[in-house]
């Protein structure tokens, strides 16, 4: 029987068996390998953004060449249209350059020099996940316009006359079968809108009626996401050919980077950020003749850096690595050729600004001082957690990580953006959302009560509680966040008053000693239906009262309503729907005017007469409506 079976295996493996995809169908099949991760927006690295951000790098690309200093942008709830003032696409390659793959102006070294979109994927990938795509170029006098569908040309317009100016207008919707219930946030739209400003000083860009500019560039980012009064000197700002710089240190634990290549935001650093990591240590050990720490040396680090690269190599479409093959204008080394611009320049700059390096050298040496204090307990803290790691009873790890080595078959880095990591709280939610998430890119990390109020304590207490310092080396985040495990940290808590005290204590911990892994969009909390409303033949879950009522009128003829009180009373087969495919998940996001220790203090210090007006000014009151 077993031959037999095996025979027909072989049977049906045939010529008919080999399928060759088009450059559509690939893009539709494999989305991850163009645009990373899908997700509905609640993600800066969501999709969604990429495909913005694939249209809006081919007009920057103008922009650095030469051609084009203002750039319209227009984001309505669903669609997008990008408008350049550029040379526009020569007319008779309109629908070519967004729909033949390696088709594109950036195979010529001579026409686009230091491009960010060098393999000619991204608007062919805009083009095969949008369910409409419109492109039109303007030249000289002459329109050409093309229209898709899901990449599939339906209408190419006659070229015409035309009175508008040069550029490329490009107007797309994302396909809600492939970006399901998706949304834009403004918040990361007008973060993306700024770092190309700051990355293109000069520019300037209308996002929905509002004018962005940058005059400064990395100089006005570092201002933007720095409180002045928490400075410890003025930002050091330095610029040289193809590399600019910013840095200065602030009171705030770990290191803040931001780090760009040819306009690129690389998210997950690289070879440039290394190397700029180590020049700054070198350097500044060679100014004050000490052979400080490099630890005490980059603690409370807040920096940017930006080059530009000929033929910049990425680990991977999305282009949020820079990978180690990366050499400048085929000479030195990226380490090299950042090495020797920092020497020189920060070098300068300190020995002309002789108050920044004394309040530089008070800096490093107080970062010495708490290293110091902290080293007994550090070192016996990382011995039990080492121990404790070996069987972590409190982490049900997941089998893909974010910091996963990405090998050249491993071009669908959609898996590593897609882990997650849940925090609860309690045996009975922990072990629901462990018996029904994805093992492979999700793990569960279980609390045993209320986590301690660590507002106005120093790192030590990370060290001394036990629960904290294992969190620390489950993220993996005690050296920094560049070798971070998980890309989302979802905060699970009950919707209760209890739940929601959790949820702020663990706000605190990561704000007071990891300010970064909220700055860089990793922490969210998890949303779960208050409700479930069902009949015989439907049921509805629903997060808030609004809904609740939409689905009772659906439903009608007196469904039956279920109030969930906690996660625990949600059972493991139901609650696989609330973290798969549709999980809803609300971003912790911190706007520019965010001053992390006073809004700790007001919120987690001690009660205070403000705070109390504040909570008796905002009680309302909630009714559980349960079907009798």
């Amino acid at each position: 029987m077993a031959n037999t079976d095996n025979k027909d295996i072989f049977a049906a493996y045939t010529e008919d068996s080999i399928r060759s995809l088009d450059w559509r169908e690939h893009i539709r099949l494999r989305p991850g390998m163009y645009i990373g991760k899908l997700g509905d927006g609640t993600s800066t690295d969501d999709g969604i953004y990429i495909l913005i951000k694939e249209v809006v790098d081919n007009c920057i690309d103008e922009h650095t060449m030469g051609f084009g200093k203002q750039i319209d942008i227009k984001v309505t709830e669903h669609s997008v249209t990008v408008r350049d003032y550029g040379r526009g696409i020569p007319l008779g390659k309109v629908v070519d350059v967004v729909s033949k793959i390696n088709t594109g102006a950036k195979y010529d070294s001579k026409a686009f020099q230091k491009s960010v979109g060098l393999n000619g994927v991204g608007t062919k990938a805009v083009n095969a996940l949008s369910q409409y795509f419109k492109v039109q170029s303007v030249r000289e006098g002459r329109a050409k316009v093309a229209e898709f569908e899901k990449g599939i040309l339906v209408k190419e317009h006659k070229e015409a006359p035309t009175k508008e100016v040069n550029g490329t207008l490009v107007t797309f919707t994302p396909d809600d079968t492939v970006f399901k219930n998706f949304k834009y946030i403004p918040e990361y739209l007008e973060k993306q809108i700024w770092n190309y400003c700051f990355l293109n000083a000069g520019l300037q860009i209308n996002f929905n009626g509002q004018k962005y500019v940058s005059k400064n560039g990395l100089l006005d980012l570092l201002q933007r996401v720095t409180n002045e009064e928490d400075l410890r000197y003025p930002i050091i700002h330095l610029k040289g050919e193809d590399i600019e710089v910013a840095l200065t240190h602030a009171n705030q634990y770990g290191e803040e980077y931001y780090s760009f290549v040819n306009g690129q935001h690389t998210t997950q650093g690289g070879t440039h950020l290394g190397a700029f990591r180590e020049a700054v240590v070198k350097t500044v050990r060679d100014f004050y003749k000490k052979d400080y720490e490099a630890t005490d040396i980059r603690a409370s680090i807040c920096a940017a850096i930006s080059v530009r690269v000929q033929e910049p190599v990425f680990e991977s479409q999305t282009k949020t690595k820079l990978g180690s093959q990366t050499v400048y204008e085929g000479g030195p080394s990226m380490k090299a050729f950042v090495l020797e611009f920092l020497s020189k320049q920060l070098d300068d700059f300190l020995h002309k600004n002789p108050s920044t390096a004394e309040a530089l050298k008070k800096r490093i040496e107080q970062s010495e001082r708490e290293r110091k204090e902290l080293a007994g307990i550090k070192k016996l803290a990382n011995e039990r957690a080492k121990k404790a790691n070996l069987h972590n009873r409190k982490l049900r790890d997941c089998k893909i990580h974010l910091n996963d080595e990405v090998t050249g078959k491993d071009k669908d880095e959609s898996k590593r953006l897609d882990t997650m990591i849940f925090i609860t709280e309690g045996d009975s939610a922990s072990g629901s959302i462990t018996k029904s998430r994805n093992v492979e890119t999700q793990a569960v990390f279980s609390l045993r009560g209320k986590p301690l109020n660590c507002f106005g304590l120093t790192k030590k207490v990370v060290y001394e509680n036990e629960e904290f310092n294992l969190l620390q080396h489950a993220l993996n985040i005690e050296e920094g966040i560049e070798d971070l495990r998980y890309n989302q940290i979802v905060i699970a808590t009950d919707a209760d008053v209890d739940g929601m005290h959790i949820r702020l204590l663990l706000l605190s911990f990561f704000l007071q000693f990891f300010p970064d892994l909220v700055k860089n969009g990793h922490v969210y909390i998890l949303e779960t239906p208050l409700f479930r409303v069902r009949n015989k033949q439907e049921t509805i879950y629903c997060y808030n009262e609004e809904e609740k009522a939409k689905a009772v009128k659906k439903l009608g003829n007196k469904p039956e309503i279920t109030r969930f009180k906690g996660l625990g009373e949600i059972s493991p087969s139901e609650f696989g729907n609330f973290i798969g495919e549709d999980i809803r998940l609300e971003p912790i996001i911190l706007n520019k005017d965010t001053h992390i220790q006073k809004l700790l203090e007001y919120y987690m210090g001690k009660n205070t007469q403000d705070r109390q007006e504040f909570i008796i000014g905002n009680l309302r009151y909630e009714k559980d409506l349960i079907a009798e």
